[in-house]
């Protein structure tokens, strides 16, 4: 994720953090490398501009230039304004009223019917009853996909019989009361392009239903596109906020950094997968620091928090004390942290990881190597799993056979599971000299969340 402009801007800190003094020259010259790698990411020319220029006058403070470490007080200012320019701080959707409506809008193949769902799951898994209701009536798959979705996230879907997509809104709003479900969350008609049908049929829903928030979906995939899109939509509808899909790949970044300046309006949610987990609320600072290569620890501890329950990290840390952390504890903390997300994008969470990348050169991760492994695991019997030694080059062999691997992919797992256990006794022996033990497995972090 904005791989490009995060190595091009480190690289434009770096060099100023190497300098015990800062000259205006140094300064404008950071902030033309700035400029171009900003500009390089499709950010709007205008934001790219306005900021610049406020990082410039600040720059040449004389308190900056005259401070002890004036290369770190620019690479402050830099994220202080990287932060103000995708919002300032996270904007929260606003679900007051008893059953309050989210009207879901945006084009065709902008990830508008999956959003829904996503956004469903995300709900749901913060103790709400969502509905989610189908108004697309142009699109004939429309209701079989939202079907599909819904299904997936568990939660139920409203269809109607009405030909009119605000009297099915209108009726999903009554069912929804009835039930004690909210909020209820309706997927909109979608066009390929923007027209005046579309938003005609979008601001009389919105005047008829009065919903809480308008959402708009955006695809961060698409740049200065996704930004002209949203101003038309705001012009027209009148958004509450931004959901940006996609922010995974390989986007330039320009859509992330630009449509809160241009339209004034918040990055509410961001997309970080096709999976229906994979929603986030958006984090003006934590996106910043990642932006910078400072890594984004919080988001790291929440992920871990969602796909750790406490119990079992407690009796998982009980296995390691008495060493007795067998294969079938480490496929279990396995699937637990594939469940995470791509391991690429929880690497690049943890701070100084961009740095060593840089060093390195680029890691090649297959996400399928946690199923080999897996695979690999469950081709050995119970007793083979709770001790490892047993494996002599016969049992190796049938396993190899029974999991498609070859034997020399099960030693090189064996391998792996021996480090692991010897570092765990390592961190139990730094333990009782004093020091803290992290707790929780490969990815558990127990105790209170950072900045609570």
């Amino acid at each position: 994720m904005l791989d490009a402009l995060t190595s091009k801007l480190q690289a434009v800190l770096r060099g100023l953090r190497g300098k015990g003094r800062l000259s205006e020259a140094d300064v404008s010259s950071a902030c033309r490398e700035i400029r171009l790698a900003l500009l390089e990411a499709d950010v709007n020319f205008k934001v790219v501009r306005e900021f610049v220029n406020r990082i410039r006058e600040q720059a040449v403070g004389k308190e900056v230039m005259e401070s002890l470490s004036p290369g770190q007080q620019v690479v402050k200012i830099v994220r202080d304004e990287l932060v103000e320019l995708l919002g300032g701080a996270a904007a929260g959707l606003e679900l007051e009223g008893a059953t309050p409506v989210v009207l879901v809008v945006g084009l065709q193949g902008g990830g508008k019917t999956t959003t829904v769902g996503k956004l469903a799951r995300l709900l749901k898994r913060d103790g709400k009853r969502p509905l989610v209701v189908a108004t697309d009536l142009q699109r004939a798959a429309a209701v079989e996909q939202l079907r599909q979705v819904a299904g997936q996230a568990g939660v139920p879907v409203f269809e109607g019989s009405a030909d009119d997509p605000v009297a099915i809104v209108q009726a999903a709003v009554s069912h929804a009361a009835s039930e004690g479900l909210s909020p209820v969350i309706v997927d909109t008609a979608g066009r390929t392009h923007v027209d005046e049908e579309l938003m005609g049929e979008l601001v009389v829903m919105k005047q008829k239903t009065a919903p809480a928030e308008v959402l708009l979906v955006l695809d961060a995939m698409t740049g200065q596109d996704a930004v002209n899109v949203a101003r038309e939509f705001d012009r027209a509808v009148g958004i509450t906020g931004v959901v940006l899909t996609k922010l995974d790949g390989d986007a330039r970044g320009g859509a992330a950094l630009s449509v809160r300046a241009v339209t004034g309006k918040p990055i509410k949610l961001v997309g970080m997968g096709e999976k229906l987990d994979a929603l986030e609320v958006f984090h003006p600072d934590r996106m910043a620091s990642r932006i910078l290569g400072m890594g984004d620890v919080l988001t790291l501890i929440e992920r871990a928090e969602s796909a750790f329950e406490e119990k079992e990290a407690e009796e998982l840390e009980k296995r390691i004390r008495e060493q007795r952390f067998d294969l079938e504890d480490f496929m279990r903390e396995l699937e637990r942290l594939s469940k995470m997300g791509p391991l690429e994008h929880l690497l690049g969470m943890v701070p100084g990881f961009q740095e060593l990348r840089r060093r390195a050169g680029p890691l090649e991760m297959d996400p399928r190597q946690v199923k080999r492994m897996t695979a690999i695991i469950q081709s050995m019997t119970p007793e083979e799993r709770r001790n490892p030694d047993l494996l002599d080059g016969s049992r190796k062999r049938r396993i190899a056979r029974g999991s498609g691997a070859s034997r020399q992919e099960v030693n090189v797992l064996l391998k792996q599971f021996r480090q692991m256990r010897a570092m765990m006794a390592q961190l139990m022996a730094a333990e009782k000299r004093g020091r803290t033990f992290p707790g929780g497995g490969l990815g558990g972090i127990r105790g209170p969340r950072l900045g609570a």
